[in-house]
């Protein structure tokens, strides 16, 4: 009795770790904050402090946020900071998921969508830089997030490269599930999938490395699936399209399935990946061994032990695959360049 009682008592005096949402009074974050107030995505005895940004006419909804945050008396949720100050938001920060960008308007033209997320990331990057921890792992969400997380990395000469990283999971998990339908099996029967590049309708959804248990036996997707036209044609299209698709449908982005693929990506890296499976995530692209530009920050397959990821290397690319993704790579140095000039100005 005595050592179960003492362990429990461990457990729950853990120091508290600072975890920062910026967008915070937004749809996705909305649908995102429970699950990391409530221990699913940093552990079940990991005490949580929530600091949530956003921008000044935002306040009063934060407000509102905060005490629905209250009002679910969650043992794990050791305090929530609202605030709009950089200064308060970044503090000494474990964690930081970057929701909030710039969405673009009706008629903006993507350059101006990019000069206005550059802008809000060198700010980001910079305060990172100068008040968070030099071990904050950084994930950016806000679009155009490989872009976005390029300019905050370069922001925070500080902070290791390797810490950032922008979400492709959603992408990720839209892939897995397409294949486990088509299979008519749960979706984790459905491993490996890959999405490389870009987080826009250029990324290539790959399976020619997945795995689907079918009847409890392991097999190629292709094997598994039996309809190349269908895995070469509609299946890309529907994952590359699928966030339009979504707001046709809705009138409102992805809220719910983005929130969850933010809570896999942020567990996975600090849990670590499963023996034998990799998950996708956009990465600094620096000694890449499939031939991808540097300096990006591309959708790679990973696998992750102790909070530090590593690109699968030695994966066979044929040539439908190499053409695509080359062709999100050429995307991904356009919008690089022209962010770069922007943060030079």
């Amino acid at each position: 009795f005595l050592t179960l009682h003492s362990s429990l008592y461990i457990h729950s005096s853990a120091e508290p770790i600072r975890v920062l949402v910026t967008g915070a009074a937004g749809q996705i974050a909305y649908s995102l904050l429970y699950s990391i107030a409530k221990g699913d995505v940093f552990g079940k005895d990991q005490p949580i402090i929530l600091v949530l940004l956003d921008i000044p006419p935002m306040l009063p909804v934060l407000d509102g946020v905060v005490m629905e945050l209250q009002d679910c008396a969650l043992p794990l949720l050791r305090e929530v900071i609202p605030t709009d100050k950089v200064e308060v938001g970044f503090k000494d920060l474990d964690a930081a998921i970057l929701v909030g960008s710039m969405p673009r308007k009706e008629g903006m033209e993507r350059k101006d969508l990019l000069k206005a997320n550059v802008a809000i990331f060198k700010t980001q990057g910079a305060a990172l830089d100068k008040y968070a921890k030099k071990t904050v792992k950084v994930l950016v969400v806000g679009n155009p997030a490989n872009t976005n997380c390029l300019i905050a990395s370069k922001s925070a000469p500080s902070i290791p490269k390797e810490n950032f990283s922008c979400l492709t999971r959603l992408d990720h998990n839209r892939a897995s599930s397409q294949v486990a339908m088509r299979c008519g099996v749960s979706s984790d029967n459905v491993k490996n999938v890959i999405i490389w590049g870009n987080h826009s309708s250029t990324q290539y959804p790959d399976v020619h490395h997945a795995k689907v248990n079918v009847h409890g036996s392991e097999m190629a997707a292709y094997d598994a699936i039996k309809d190349d036209a269908w895995l070469r044609g509609d299946f890309i299209s529907t994952v590359q399209l699928r966030g339009a698709a979504v707001i046709k449908a809705r009138k409102l982005s992805s809220a719910m399935s983005a929130a969850k693929a933010i809570c896999d990506h942020m567990r996975d890296i600090w849990f670590g990946t499963k023996e034998g499976e990799f998950i996708s995530m956009g990465v600094y692209a620096g000694g890449n061994s499939y031939g991808i530009p540097e300096d990006l920050i591309y959708s790679f397959p990973v696998q992750i032990k102790n909070k530090t990821w590593k690109v699968v290397d030695g994966l066979s690319i044929n040539d439908f695959s190499r053409a695509k993704m080359d062709a999100t790579a050429a995307e991904l140095v356009e919008e690089r360049d022209t962010a770069l000039d922007f943060l030079s100005q």
